[in-house]
């Protein structure tokens, strides 16, 4: 049995491991596709697409006191890539039960805008993005920190953003550049955000045995950056300048309270503690020198 669960989990790390590259080699062919070699422009617009990802990136980044190997960051990075790819693969085959989501936003009943604000657009998304960040980082040796699962989340949208990006930019120019600089690129930093800060407490709440509450921030970290993100672009998709209004509100609410979370949390230096004899990288009670799960060396 042990044998099967070590096979098992060296196919998982040599998928971990082509999927970064599959993603890194799509990238650079998306990159190539769209810029010609003498187009200036086309240069122009993808510093202007990749621009708002860096800012964000190297703000979130340098927040950190203890920083993250630069390795673990792309590869959350090209998990983000991979989770935007993954999102369209997922889009185009529910489309074909549910065929109204090729359809117009401006067609849509209220019943069928909310359904695909809501679960053909937010959650899709964002569940992606989640089982990139929970499967590469989650029991990550590197997380020790609070503020450590943050800067995870952030990067892994922050790689969704950046592809999503050069695809508008590239197809509404430079006036399409400034909105989504301003909007779109952070609010998916933002929902990376609340999906770190969840899954933060989660950890937190696992190692202090609390299992109700780790469930309760697990099942928060999928659910609360769905709920931000629908609600984002229901007001957007809605057609309704009353819902303008609601939006640049939502929006202004959404950045203060984000910016909130990470000064609070990158202010935490104190390392994720566990009791009663658990393993800080596994969770699995250690009985004896070694854990039992992971097999690092009990402190």
């Amino acid at each position: 049995m042990m044998q099967l669960i070590e096979v098992a989990m060296l196919c998982l790390r040599y998928i971990e491991t082509v999927g970064n590259y599959i993603s890194f080699i799509v990238f650079c062919f998306i990159l190539w596709y769209k810029i010609d070699g003498d187009n200036m422009y086309g240069l122009f617009l993808l510093f202007i697409s990749i621009l708002p990802v860096v800012l964000i990136g190297y703000y979130i980044y340098r927040k950190d006191r203890d920083k993250e190997p630069v390795r673990l960051l792309a590869s959350l990075f090209c998990g983000g890539i991979l989770s935007c790819i993954s999102t369209i693969f997922v889009t185009m085959f529910l489309s074909l039960f549910f065929p109204f989501f090729l359809a117009s936003e401006d067609t849509f009943s209220f019943v069928e805008l909310f359904f695909y604000v809501f679960f053909g657009i937010a959650f899709i998304e964002e569940f992606m993005k989640w089982v990139f960040v929970y499967r590469l980082s989650f029991n990550s040796i590197y997380f020790d920190q609070a503020y450590d699962m943050i800067v995870y989340s952030v990067f892994c949208a922050l790689g969704f953003a950046c592809l999503e990006n050069i695809f508008y930019v590239f197809d509404g120019g430079i006036k399409t550049a400034i909105i989504r600089a301003l909007f779109a690129v952070p609010g998916h930093a933002c929902d990376g955000v609340f999906m770190g800060y969840y899954l933060a407490r989660a950890k937190l709440s696992h190692f202090s045995n609390n299992f109700i509450l780790r469930d309760r921030n697990m099942f928060l970290s999928i659910l609360v950056p769905v709920l931000l993100h629908g609600f984002y672009d229901f007001c957007l998709y809605s057609g309704s300048v009353f819902f303008v209004f609601v939006f640049l509100v939502f929006v202004l609410i959404l950045y203060v309270v984000s910016f909130k979370k990470i000064k609070s949390f990158s202010m935490v230096t104190d390392k994720i503690k566990y009791s009663d004899n658990f393993c800080p990288v596994c969770g699995r009670r250690v009985c004896s020198l070694y854990c039992p799960g992971c097999g690092r060396k009990n402190d």
